[in-house]
C-alpha cells in the first residue's frame, strides 16, 4: 500500500477562514502534507480542485462543503460533505436528505464533531450532532483538533494557555467520541470510518493596533491529520488520483494521527489469510485463526481494543502481535509523551474479522 498525509475540515476566506486555497496549498507544502481537502461553510467553492506546486512541493487539494442548518436551535448537525462536486446546503434541513443526496453524486459524508462541549465563556455554543437515527453516511470525524480546545478549556487560565502554546493543547480524542464509534458500529452492523479534522480556521484576534493568529494553519497541518492507504502510487494525473483518494477514504483505508510529537508515516495494522493480506477498514474471514499485525513507527504505548473493549496493551514496543479464532471490531490506539503529558498519536480504522 502507498500512505499519503492529508489535512481536512478547512475553512478559506469564502467562510469564516482566512486565507485564500492557493495560499492553503503553499502552507500544506510547508508541512509536508500531500494533500488537503477544504469544507467551507454552505458553499461548494467550484473550479479550485487539482495539484499545487511542483515536485516534492506538489499538493492534492480536494473542495468540499460543511453543510449545516442556520435554522437549527440548539446548533449542530454540521456534516462534511467530499467528493459530490455541487451544492448541497438546500438539503440541510433533512440529514437523512442530505446524506442521500451525496451518496448520489458518489461523494462522501463526514459527521463533523459529533461530540462537541459548549464554552460559555466565550458564547461559543455545543455544535454536536443531533440526529442519530440517520443512515448510510459515511463516518464520522473522530479527531476535531480545534473542537477540542472548548473540551479542555475550563476557565480563562486555560484558555489563554491553550490558545497561545497550542503544542500543549492536543491531548487526543474524547474519549466519548470513541465510546460513541463503537456504539455505531455496533448498532449498525456496518464499517463507520473515521478521520481527523483540523477544523481550521486561523482566528484573527485584535489587541488594540496589533492582530494576533490564533492556531495558525501550519499549526494545525503538522498536528492531526489523515493518512490515506490507496492500492496504487498516485500518477500526478488528478483526475485518476483523486478518484483513488475518495475511494480509499469511503473504504476505510486511513487512519488519525497526531504528527506534531513524532512523524506516525508507516504505521501498520494488518492480517494475512489465505484470501490475502487485509488492512484497515478491510473485512476478513477468522477460518480458524488469524494473526493482526501492529508495526508502529517507533516504540510506544499500544492498545488493541475488540468490540470498543481493550483486549491488550504493550508499554513500549513497535512491532505487536494478536493471534485470536475470536470474531468482532479490531482497532488500534497509540500514545506518546510529549511536552510532559502522555497524548493520542496513532488511531486506526478497523479490521472487521467474522466467521
Amino acid at each position: 500500500m502507498n500512505e499519503y498525509k492529508f489535512c481536512l475540515h478547512i475553512h478559506t476566506h469564502y467562510s469564516d477562514g482566512n486565507a485564500s486555497h492557493q495560499e492553503l496549498t503553499a502552507v500544506a507544502a510547508k508541512a509536508g502534507l500531500d494533500g488537503i481537502i477544504t469544507t467551507d461553510h454552505n458553499i461548494w467553492v467550484g473550479g479550485m480542485e487539482g495539484y499545487y506546486g511542483e515536485g516534492k512541493s506538489k499538493v492534492m487539494l480536494l473542495v468540499g462543503e460543511e453543510v449545516h442548518d442556520r435554522t437549527l436551535i440548539p446548533p449542530g448537525n454540521h456534516m462534511l460533505a467530499i467528493g459530490a462536486n455541487r451544492e448541497l446546503s438546500k438539503f440541510a434541513p433533512s440529514p437523512q436528505q442530505l446524506v442521500g443526496q451525496i451518496r448520489r453524486s458518489k461523494g462522501l459524508s463526514f459527521i463533523a464533531h459529533p461530540v462537541e462541549d459548549p464554552l460559555e465563556r466565550f458564547n461559543q455554543g455545543d455544535f454536536s450532532w443531533r440526529n442519530w437515527d440517520i443512515k448510510g453516511f459515511t463516518g464520522i470525524e473522530l479527531w476535531n483538533h480545534l473542537s477540542e480546545f472548548k473540551s479542555i478549556t475550563h476557565n480563562l487560565s486555560s484558555a489563554v494557555v491553550n490558545a497561545l502554546f497550542p503544542k500543549r493543547m492536543s491531548l487526543g480524542p474524547l474519549d466519548r467520541t470513541l465510546a460513541l464509534w463503537d456504539e455505531l458500529i455496533d448498532t449498525q452492523k456496518r464499517p463507520i470510518v473515521a478521520v481527523g479534522g483540523v477544523d481550521a480556521h486561523m482566528l484573527l484576534i485584535k489587541i488594540g493596533p496589533f492582530t494576533v493568529k490564533l492556531y495558525p494553519y501550519l499549526h494545525h497541518f503538522k498536528s492531526v491529520t489523515t493518512h490515506i492507504l490507496t492500492p496504487k502510487p498516485l500518477t500526478g494525473i488528478f483526475p485518476e488520483d483523486r478518484s483513488m483518494v475518495l475511494d480509499s477514504l469511503r473504504e476505510g483505508h486511513c487512519f488519525v494521527a497526531y504528527d506534531l510529537p513524532a512523524a506516525t508515516d508507516g504505521f501498520n495494522f494488518s492480517v494475512d489469510n489465505d484470501d490475502g493480506h487485509f488492512i484497515m477498514g478491510d473485512q476478513v474471514k477468522i477460518k480458524g485463526g488469524v494473526t493482526f499485525q501492529i508495526r508502529l513507527p517507533r516504540k510506544n504505548l499500544c492498545r488493541l481494543f475488540k468490540d470498543g473493549k481493550m483486549i491488550k496493551e504493550w508499554p513500549d514496543r513497535e512491532v505487536c502481535t494478536h493471534i485470536t479464532s475470536e470474531p468482532g471490531v479490531y482497532r488500534v490506539e497509540s500514545f506518546i509523551p510529549y511536552k510532559g503529558k502522555l497524548r493520542g498519536w496513532i488511531f486506526s480504522n478497523p479490521i472487521y474479522a467474522s466467521n
